[in-house]
């Protein structure tokens, strides 16, 4: 007597043992479940694990993504405290960590959190040895470093979230002053995570126009406009959100998402992340400009190929595309 699901279904091909593309979460704080929920509706993953020591939220984060599963397309979302549960993991993002609180800066963190990265890394990568590791947790810079040198992983294959979400923050506050869309304003803020950063004015333009040519002094003490405020705006955000509603999670999810998908999909975006600098003193206009930290890998977890490119295989092409 056959069950229901035998009658209903055939299975024609076999699965997959390992995801193809499997993304890790350790830490289901606020800024974990908004890096979640960021990669869910971007469809960057077919499989999601989170990881946390507080079981029944982790639990509980786990169901409520399960049941919102008809909205987006990663078919698999698992959770557990044993670090088996990410296993394979192709990125594995780390947000856990103590929660900065109002008045109390990124490196005041230093110590608890190293503490807690000495108890996880190993785990991550005792069952993802070929993972590539994003750190989110703060201080993120000083906490990229600890994790690469206790991960032994290359330097390539360990960086952190950096000033990704700074520049981000700087574009919209430059947008804002000039009544542009973020999107249209191009603009950098370099060096260590918060408080010590640097913005950089020499390339600040909008659709090619370098806002210095306007006005030689922006961004100097000297400027009448007062255009340094917008930097002192940038590292002042999120001590601004934290004492307005205790955390900040939701842009930083969004920059992890931005960084997880260039990763993936190798689309050669450039992004101002934590990472080991070394510069070669003969050095070619590329090399010198452009530092390819994370490693190209040799084989295409996601690549398709489409024989025949008439009609038929031409729409598939911009379909899938």
């Amino acid at each position: 007597m056959s069950t229901v699901k035998e009658q209903l279904i055939e299975k024609l091909i076999e699965d997959d043992k390992n995801s193809q593309c499997k993304i890790t979460i350790v830490g289901t704080g606020a800024v974990g479940m908004a890096c979640a929920i960021s990669i869910l509706l971007k469809d960057l993953a077919d499989e999601l694990a989170l990881v946390d020591v507080a079981s029944d939220k982790l639990k509980g984060e786990m169901m409520d993504l399960q049941h919102g599963s008809l909205f987006f397309s990663t078919s698999k979302i698992t959770s557990g405290k044993d670090y088996s549960v990410s296993a394979n993991s192709r990125i594995v993002i780390v947000t856990a960590g103590a929660r900065q609180q109002e008045g109390e800066t990124r490196l005041d963190l230093v110590q608890r959190n190293v503490t807690i990265m000495k108890s996880i890394i190993p785990a991550i990568v005792h069952y993802s040895p070929d993972c590539k590791i994003l750190v989110v947790s703060n201080p993120v810079d000083i906490l990229t470093y600890i994790v690469w040198k206790i991960s032994g992983l290359p330097i390539t294959r360990v960086i952190g979230s950096g000033c990704n979400l700074d520049s981000a923050r700087f574009r919209y506050l430059i947008g804002e002053k000039l009544g542009v869309h973020s999107t249209s304003c191009h603009g950098w803020i370099i060096g260590e995570h918060g408080d010590s950063s640097v913005p950089l004015w020499s390339g600040v333009n909008v659709a090619g126009v370098a806002l210095k040519t306007l006005d030689p002094k922006l961004g100097t003490d000297s400027d009448k406009e007062h255009w340094e405020n917008i930097h002192k705006q940038v590292i002042q955000s999120a001590y601004e959100i934290i004492k307005l509603k205790g955390y900040t999670s939701w842009a930083i999810g969004l920059s992890v998402m931005d960084l997880v998908g260039s990763i993936l999909k190798n689309l050669r975006r450039v992004h101002p992340v934590s990472t080991m600098v070394k510069v070669s003193k003969m050095a070619t206009v590329k090399s010198e400009l452009i530092k390819n930290f994370a490693k190209e890998e040799a084989i295409h977890h996601n690549k398709i190929s489409i024989v025949g490119t008439g009609s038929v295989g031409v729409a598939c092409a911009i379909s899938i595309l």
